[in-house]
């Protein structure tokens, strides 16, 4: 609970059988959050019993990607405040109570990982990872005229429910791209926000795009192409169907 308003975290689960327990203790010891739910996106076996171990809730879904299990998390979760993450260990369940003080302020709450302070030893943060996700946020920045913006790969990321719900009919992008398309879907809905360093920490396991930087590399370039295309049409006034009625 945060000021009266509710906290929920979403965690999406895929290769993190190691690491889930710990995370979700980790973010319910904060003391701040009320309610952990985690989305079962076809993770490896095992995962579910180690969820079981928690007083996390567990939700299955069954359409594979990033984009998918975030959807589903945040249309189960009931809190007021909704902050999503990973449960690979690599977020720290002490940067939930930074997260909910900006949120006093602003209805959403990005993250960042490009802050040398706050990456720790071991972290998959090297110069062309930190490069690529500092260049395409950049990009994001100088396109939209918006404030800050270092790190379009950081999926730490808090919500009001009422910016959720009125981006939401808006989500269109199923896969690991989803993440630069909620920064883009709130910049468009001119939902006031802002970034914030959040610690960094090692993987445990290997990311399943970050691990490979051939696909890391063509993450980039599909996030760069949607920046531009959101671009191009919101000057053209044609946002995309589901965007231009929720717009408007």
């Amino acid at each position: 609970m945060w000021r009266d308003k509710t906290v929920s975290v979403i965690f999406p689960t895929y290769n993190e059988k190691d690491s889930i327990r710990a995370a979700v203790e980790d973010f319910f010891d904060s003391g701040l959050v009320d309610e952990i739910v985690v989305v079962n996106n076809n993770a490896a076996e095992g995962t579910d019993d180690e969820v079981a171990k928690t007083k996390a809730r567990l939700v299955h879904e069954e359409r594979q990607g990033y984009g998918h299990a975030i959807w589903r998390g945040l249309k189960e979760a009931t809190g007021d405040l909704l902050i999503i993450a990973e449960p690979d260990g690599t977020f720290s369940g002490h940067d939930v109570i930074k997260m909910l003080a900006y949120s006093d302020d602003v209805p959403v709450v990005f993250g960042t990982r490009t802050s040398r302070e706050f990456v720790w030893e071991g972290a998959n943060m090297g110069f062309l990872l930190k490069t690529g996700n500092w260049a395409t946020a950049k990009i994001m920045e100088f396109l939209f005229n918006t404030t800050i913006l270092t790190d379009v790969g950081c999926s730490m990321r808090l919500f009001h429910r009422e910016a959720y719900e009125k981006i939401a009919p808006q989500f269109t992008i199923s896969g690991s791209a989803f993440g630069p398309q909620l920064m883009l879907l709130t910049i468009l809905n001119k939902i006031p926000f802002v970034e914030i360093a959040v610690n960094y920490r090692k993987r445990v396991g290997v990311s399943s795009v970050t691990g490979n930087l051939f696909r890391a590399a063509l993450l980039g370039i599909e996030m760069i192409a949607m920046i531009l295309r959101y671009r191009v049409l919101s000057w053209l006034g044609v946002l995309p169907k589901k965007a231009r009625r929720q717009a408007e």
